[in-house]
This record gives structure tokens, sequence and C-alpha cells, in this order.
């Protein structure tokens, strides 16, 4: 029996949802960060959340060093598409899903067993154009985030590469470490540290305030086109932990059929980017600040 996607999404106007720039000439710049890289964060305790509480994560895994970026995911896409493994329902790329464990909450949405979208098809706010038989990535973006992807897809992508969503426990501890920083590199924010709302990145120059996404790793401590960066990894070396675009996240909450996402985007004020920041969305939402990271368990 044929299966119909199941669409959820409703209109919403989030930080994390508003509208891609339109058509520009992107500057190019290779940050020299390989977005294939992972690394090991080891097991132990660090300090959760706003007020620093005590959280145990009792097994070391590994992460992506920067977020999936489009040239990847259209190569996902494309190799998922001839294996059939994904296929293409109406205006979406879409996949399966097993569904979510309804509790009858208040406000709960059902999330049953079917096809969701994993990815729109020549969406205005899309890096990837869509021909009818192979995806591209837009000249000038293919080393940037990939967005415009679901929760559905990016949990696709993850698991396509043995790896998976990280959890926001994980993701927390990768992006601050052991103490109790507020930034994954430390105590406050510049321009030169992140892509965020008005920082006056490269990437800003005939778009305005609300900017673009920028190269994977490109707060690294170079220098592009005059714009001064400082090098701004996490203490475990992952970029792009704060800004430029928010992160899918794993967790599935009891009654919640809500997924969160984690890290802020170039949409968002500098304050937002503090590592404890979460944000909310059903998990067939798409934007053009949302993307995501894989994590990974370590091979024993």
């Amino acid at each position: 029996m044929k299966r119909a996607i199941v669409l959820l999404i409703a209109a919403a106007t989030l930080a994390l949802g508003c509208a891609a720039p339109a058509a520009v000439t992107l500057p190019r710049f290779d940050t020299g960060v390989d977005p294939s890289s992972w690394v090991r964060v080891p097991a132990g305790d660090f300090l959760m959340g706003r007020h620093g509480h005590r959280t145990a994560v009792n097994y070391d895994y590994e992460i992506m060093v920067t977020p999936v970026t489009n040239t990847q995911f259209a190569q996902y896409l494309n190799s998922a598409l001839a294996a059939g493994r994904v296929k293409i329902a109406g205006n979406f790329v879409a996949g399966y899903y097993p569904g979510d464990l309804f509790h009858g909450y208040r406000h709960e949405m059902r999330i049953d067993a079917g096809d969701y979208p994993y990815f729109p098809l020549n969406d205005h706010d899309s890096r990837l154009t869509f021909d009818g038989r192979t995806f591209t990535v837009k000249p000038g973006y293919e080393n940037h985030p990939v967005t415009t992807v679901t929760w559905f897809g990016a949990k696709a992508y993850c698991e396509s590469i043995g790896g998976r969503l990280p959890t926001e426990v994980e993701w927390e501890k990768a992006a601050r470490g052991t103490d109790a920083r507020p930034f994954p590199w430390g105590n406050g924010i510049t321009p030169a540290n992140a892509n965020y709302y008005n920082s006056h990145d490269p990437f800003e120059k005939g778009i305005g305030a609300i900017g673009n996404t920028t190269p994977v790793g490109f707060y690294n401590g170079k220098t592009y086109d005059g714009f001064a960066t400082v090098n701004s990894p996490s203490p475990y070396g992952l970029y792009d932990m704060a800004g430029n675009v928010w992160q899918w996240t794993a967790d599935i909450y009891k009654g919640v059929h809500y997924r969160y996402l984690r890290g802020g985007s170039h949409a968002d004020y500098g304050y937002n980017l503090r590592v404890w920041t979460r944000n909310s969305v059903r998990p067939d939402y798409f934007g053009p600040s949302i993307g995501f990271r894989a994590a990974r368990d370590v091979k024993k």
C-alpha cells in the first residue's frame, strides 16, 4: 500500500526561520577546517546549563568538528535517492520514520509511523537545487552548513554515516568542556568569534544585519578579505558550536513532540549564542538557520 507523506508543518516565525537573503555574489573562502573530521569527547562530569548543574557522561563519544555541509548533504541525497532509501513525495524528499510513543498529554501531537519530509525541493531558502535526478549545491555554498533540513532528515543522514544526532547533554559538553564557560571559547563574545546578528562578517555585505551562513570553521584565527577572526573552537576542538546555524539534537522527551535545537544562528543576537540556550520546533520544521552535526559511539 502506498504511503502518503505525513506533514506536521505549521506556519512559524522564529529567528531560526527568517528568510534567506536574495541572490548575491558570495565571497569564497577556504577555512582549512576539514568538515569530515571528528573528535573524541572523553567520559566525565561537566557543568550543564546556566547554573552549572553537575552532569555525568559515563562514556566516551565522538562528534563532528563542524556542522554537515551542503556538499556532504547533497552527496547523501543523491546516494540515498539512487538506492531507494528516500523518495520524492510532492515538494519534498521524504523517508520512513517508525514513529514516537504517544502518551496522550495535552497539546502533544501524535507522530505515527510513516513517511516524513527530510528536505524541501527547490525551496527559495535551500542551498541545493534539484533537476529531477540530481541534487547540486548552489555556487559558493559548498562548504557552508546545510540548512532547511528537518529533524527527520538530519537523523537519517547521521544514521547513513554510522552515527546519530547528539543528545542535548552530549552537545553541551562538547561545546563547553568541563568548566562553566558561557561560550565555547570562553566568557565573552565579539564579532571575531562567531556568526551572529549584525556581526559584520563579509557575508553580511549587501544583505544586512541578519546576514548569511559562513563556511564551516570560519572563525579559526584567519583573516578573510580584511575581516580578522579569533580562533574560537570549543575545548575539544569543535567549530561553529555558537552561531552560524542552530543544530538539531536527538532527544525525544515523554509527552513532547517538539525537538530541541542548540547553538544559535546568524539570525540571533550574540547573547543567544550561550551554550545553554535552547530552541524547539516540530520535527518536520525546516528553515534557513537550522543545520546539524553528527555524533557516534566509540568503537570498542
